[in-house]
This record gives C-alpha cells, structure tokens and sequence, in this order.
C-alpha cells in the first residue's frame, strides 16, 4: 500500500494513502492523533476529507461536475426532477414503469398533514420562507415517526420529505399574500405542480407554461447537489448522531439559509438592482470590488471550489437568455449581469484570481423570470437540494467507517489559573 511520510520533531511516520475513482489522493490521518499526539489544522475543512462518497463528482480546475457518473450537461434540460431525484437518492436512473410509479407516490405523499396546515396560522407575518420551511420540515418527525431499520418506511418518508417540501413552500406563499392553499396533482410533473400551487386560482383552469415547467426542472437539477458544501455537511454532521432524517435535512435548511450559502442568489439580485438603480454604472462597482477598503463585494464571482467557470453558470446563462427571448422579456437586470461578466472576464484582477461567475450569479434571475419572488429564491434552492440532502442522510447511514462526527480544536486560550475567593 502507497503511504506518505509526515516528519515531526525528528521522528517519522507513514501514513496511508486514499485513491478515489477519479485520482483524487487522500492521506489518512485517522490515526495520526493516537500515533503521533498531533492534529491537523484546517479552518473551513477546505483540505479535509470527511468522507468517501459515489454521489458527485467535482473537478474545480476543469469545470467539472457529474450526478453519479452523468455530466451535468446530460441531466439538466433532459431530465424531469423526479426522474433525477431517483437517480441522485438510488444511483441510477429509473425505467419508465419506476419513473412513472415514483412521481406519483411523490404527488400522493405531497399534502401536508392536517394538523400542520394549521401552523402556518401562527407563524409571524415577517416569516422569512426559510424559516417557515425549516421549522415545518423539523415537525414532520412528530407526526411520521417511523422505523429506522425498516427499507420501505425510510423510502415512505424520503417520498413525503421530498413530496412536501414544495407543497410547504408554495402554501408559505399563499399564506403571506393571502391566497387560497392549492393542492397538487398526479397528472402534473413535480415542477408543474408547484408553479400550479404557487400561481393557480380558484376561479379558472390554470394550465402550467411548458417553458416555464422545462425551466424550473433545469434549475432544480442544477441545485440539486455539491458535494460537501456547509449544508451538506450539516445534515451528514447531524445524521451521525443517528438523529432522524427530518431532523437532519431541517438542520440542512437553515445552514443553506445563510447569505454566502443559498442566500447568495437573493443577494445577487440585490446588488443587480442596486447598480440599475445608480444608472447601471457597472464599471464604478467592479473598481469598488477591486479595492480592499471598500466593504462592497461582487455576489455572483467565484467559488470554494471552482477555479475555472462553475459549469451550471454556463447552462443557466444560455437558458436565462432562451427563456426571456420566448416569453418576449427584457430584464434590465440581465443586461448588467452581462455587462458585469463581461467586463470582470477581461480585467486582470477578476483573472488572476480566477473569479468566474457561479450558478447564484444567473439563476436569480431566471427565477425572476418565472414569477418567483425573491424571498422564495434560497427555498427554490433547498427543493432543489433535498434529493442530495437525503442521498447523503442514506449513504452515510450505510457507511461502515460511521462514526459520530467530532472535531478537534486548538486551543488557544489562558493556560491554568485558580480563583481565590475574597474574604
């Protein structure tokens, strides 16, 4: 077996190393405390390897990213969700018979609980969506307690997690512009039903824009998993604990909630409008991103991982201008989301440090183009998520090197002290 050598004080130690499927090299370190009483020193576990994992793929310096072995240019606008979905939670993708059968149980396991409906009666008025679907999401286990051991009722409740979840989210927004709830159907596709249950009336049919149905599936696919992002790594840090999966994906929602997470697409809607409403002077705001001094920050530009072009960045600017160009939309927000891109891909700054747009830079406002308001931008993300989310709950459940995740720190504080009490 391939090790390395780790020299400390004088003293050697040989440490194995880890190949994965895709060449990516790993030194283990599990035993590095017990034999060499030191630890390694990694703020933000940019370096470390908490796992080994077969659901993603990501090569940040080509501009990579692979479901389960597909490129993401194969899956995302050729896919349904669902379809996808089945494919991110059991490896491959299903026959139509599967496809067929599993959309529908994901549409009869998407009404919420009777009882539940009534909390959205008693969340504030100034809910944050987020926060509604955490909480909502964290209460499902008190009403589907279930076996942790049983196969059938595992798969039952990921059908209800991720059946409910867009159900959740539009009720969410019925309730804050005072609309009545809208119930799904299983004749409409996972996409069609929530833009039904978000825009539907009462009064009259609503029948779902085809293009809208194909845009919304695009962007659920593209969100749907990242390897070891914060989130990610929030529901496997809870899951080891063998908490319950709605404890563990909640726990997911609110770390995705944060502004450099999930909330990084209603930030770059925010910073789009801010330069449009200063008479779309883009230049003036890369300068002041260029600037250590300035507080100011380009939303949108780089990635923890990605050092080249974030690959969904690319299929998001090809489907924003298809979309817009279809539905006969000119959004000026577009025009300096371009202007930006184009002038920070050609100054050295935005090169040398290999600050190419990312997926939050063009899907705000593909969302804005399909009608969603930008306090649902970072819950269209967790639906997007939640097959990935569960894909990990699963593969971590099963894996045999589980153990209760714990790091270790440094400890930098006051060395021994006593106190005296006064007399």
């Amino acid at each position: 077996m391939e090790t390395a050598k780790l020299i400390i004080r004088g003293k050697e130690y040989d440490l194995p190393i880890i190949v994965g499927t895709e060449n990516e090299t790993a030194i283990d370190i599990r035993k590095l405390r017990d034999t060499a009483g030191v630890i390694t020193y990694d703020p933000g576990f940019a370096n470390t390897g908490a796992c080994r994992s077969a659901i993603t793929y990501i090569d940040g310096d080509k501009g990579v990213l692979r479901y389960r072995g597909y490129p993401i240019e194969e899956l995302a606008g050729k896919l349904r969700f669902s379809s996808a979905a089945y494919l991110m939670i059991y490896g491959r993708i299903p026959t139509e018979d599967e496809f067929l059968e599993w959309r529908k149980q994901l549409t009869l396991n998407s009404f919420v609980h009777a009882s539940q409906v009534n909390f959205f009666d008693n969340f504030s008025a100034l809910a944050h969506p987020m926060n509604i679907l955490g909480s909502m999401v964290s209460s499902m286990s008190s009403f589907y307690p279930y076996d942790a051991d049983d196969e059938d009722h595992i798969n039952l409740n990921i059908q209800r997690l991720i059946g409910q979840v867009k159900t959740i989210a539009a009720f969410s927004y019925r309730k804050s512009v005072g609309l009545p709830y809208i119930y799904p159907r299983t004749d409409h596709s996972y996409a069609a039903n929530f833009l039904r249950m978000m825009f539907a009336t009462p009064a009259e049919e609503y029948v779902v824009p085809k293009m809208m149905e194909n845009a919304l599936d695009m962007l659920l696919i593209l969100h749907m998993d990242h390897e070891q992002n914060c989130s990610t790594s929030t529901v496997r840090m809870v899951s080891s604990t063998m908490s319950n999966i709605y404890a563990s994906v909640s726990a997911g929602i609110n770390a995705l909630w944060g502004r450099l997470h999930g909330g990084a697409n209603e930030a770059v809607l925010d910073m789009l409008n801010q330069i449009a409403q200063d008479g779309a002077n883009y230049m003036k705001y890369v300068e002041m991103a260029k600037k250590k001094d300035d507080p100011f920050k380009l939303m949108g530009f780089g990635h923890r991982v990605y050092r080249n072009f974030d690959p969904r960045a690319k299929i998001l600017k090809t489907a924003v201008d298809d979309l817009l160009n279809e539905m006969g939309i000119h959004d000026p927000l577009l025009d300096v989301a371009k202007n930006l891109e184009e002038v920070a891909l050609k100054d050295e700054f935005f090169i040398e440090r290999k600050l190419y747009p990312n997926v939050d830079f063009y899907s705000g406002i593909l969302y804005r183009a399909l009608g969603i308001p930008t306090e649902m931008f970072t819950v269209l993300f967790a639906i997007g998520r939640m097959p990935g989310w569960i894909a990990h709950w699963m593969e971590m459940r099963d894996d045999p090197d589980l153990r209760i995740q714990r790091p270790r720190q440094i400890y930098v504080g006051k060395n021994l002290r006593h106190y005296e009490a006064e007399d």
